[in-house]
């Protein structure tokens, strides 16, 4: 299994509770697709780069999971269909990344 970052904008002005459906219904979307979460930062209600849409501010949830196959394609496309996804973004991590180099 590789890992993952999932990244994803929701939209700013969505309640406490329909936070917490989309965060139960992305690790369904995880699991379904073979994969487990391992870590979720959740950082709130942050101001973008630019305005997606006309929010100048999105509601930041960034997942490490880990997946076989590719989740690109099995979970991200699934996510961009949400209502209050904004945006979703993979990338595979990749040890080298974290080492420094002198």
């Amino acid at each position: 299994m590789n890992q993952y970052d999932l990244n994803l904008i929701l939209n700013p002005n969505i309640s406490a509770e329909q936070v917490q459906i989309e965060k139960d219904y992305i690790e369904g979307a995880v699991r379904n697709a073979g994969g487990e979460v391992s870590n979720l930062d959740d950082l709130g209600n942050r101001r973008l780069a630019y305005q997606v849409g006309k929010d100048r501010e999105g509601y930041y949830l960034m997942y490490t999971i880990k997946s076989s196959g590719n989740p690109e394609k099995d979970i991200a496309t699934n996510l961009r269909l949400r209502d209050n996804v904004r945006r979703v973004l993979v990338v595979k991590d990749r040890p080298e990344w974290k080492t420094k180099k002198a």
